[in-house]
């Protein structure tokens, strides 16, 4: 009897420690959710969703040819003074004072010289005076033939050197051949480049960008798309601040935005940056980018 009593007690020992084990976890439990609870949501910084152009882009490289060039041989012993040429000179100065007559510019324009003294196939008498108008560059370049379709006059161009690397200058293409060569297997285009400051020079090396399929979509920044397997998604923001994780399509990359084809509408509120800090359906205080 003594040990049928002890067994039962043993029992209710046991099942009283499990008891209070439970009501303790779930005591705990209770406490660190109203106290998680009642933490503010976190400060995420949202974005409106816009529309802004997409294209695609060919990149080339082509040598930079002035508008228009004129070369003149000028003998030394023509010379009435020591030759001191202008950097520009407008249409119609004076070049050079010869006693067999004065050199007129044909064009506004940048001046340079060469004195080929070396030159087997020039007299040692003759100097070189150049003059280019550079207000409107020029340059040909060969298309790939796969993109031959894409190609127009009138398509927008940005064009970079090595000397001016952080600036871009805007043209445009001005010419496109009727064939493809055979040879090459391209198309070749002409590009002209506006060039008010003079700063491209002839013959400099361009790297030109080419765009086309141009077209003006919805646009988010690259940080507000997560990307899960081959899906892609966003948080949307309802009018309660309420995060909502939505699936979108997306197309084209452009600098730091990313083209949306469907799953989003112009004037949505989404995440732009801060992903981490959101969970679905969990309210967040919104801060305007």
């Amino acid at each position: 009897m003594k040990r049928s009593t002890k067994t039962i007690s043993i029992i209710f020992l046991f099942f009283l420690i499990i008891a209070i084990v439970i009501i303790g976890r779930t005591m705990i439990g209770n406490h660190f959710k109203k106290k998680f609870s009642k933490m503010p949501p976190p400060g995420i910084i949202i974005t409106e969703v816009v529309k802004k152009e997409f294209s695609q882009k060919i990149e080339t490289f082509g040598t930079a040819i002035s508008k228009r060039s004129e070369t003149f041989k000028i003998k030394k012993d023509d010379l009435i003074e020591d030759l001191k040429l202008k950097n520009f000179v407008k249409k119609g100065e004076v070049l050079i004072k010869l006693k067999s007559g004065d050199v007129i510019a044909p064009f506004s324009g940048v001046l340079g010289y060469t004195g080929l003294t070396e030159d087997i196939l020039v007299s040692n008498n003759i100097v070189i005076i150049t003059i280019d108008d550079n207000s409107t560059i020029y340059s040909d370049i060969k298309i790939p033939e796969n993109y031959s379709a894409y190609i127009k006059k009138g398509l927008p161009v940005k064009v970079k050197i090595a000397s001016y690397k952080d600036k871009i200058f805007e043209g445009e293409v001005d010419f496109v051949s009727s064939r493809i060569n055979a040879d090459t297997r391209s198309l070749l285009s002409r590009i002209k480049v506006k060039n008010k400051d003079l700063e491209l020079i002839s013959g400099s090396l361009l790297e030109v960008s080419v765009k086309f399929d141009l077209r003006n979509s919805l646009s988010v920044p690259d940080t507000s798309v997560m990307v899960e397997g081959d899906k892609s998604y966003v948080y949307k923001i309802n009018d309660e601040n309420i995060a909502n994780k939505i699936e979108v399509k997306t197309g084209l990359r452009s600098e730091k935005n990313i083209e949306i084809v469907s799953g989003l509408a112009q004037g949505d509120i989404i995440v732009a940056e801060g992903l981490r800090k959101v969970r679905p359906q969990g309210k967040i205080k919104p801060i305007n980018q």
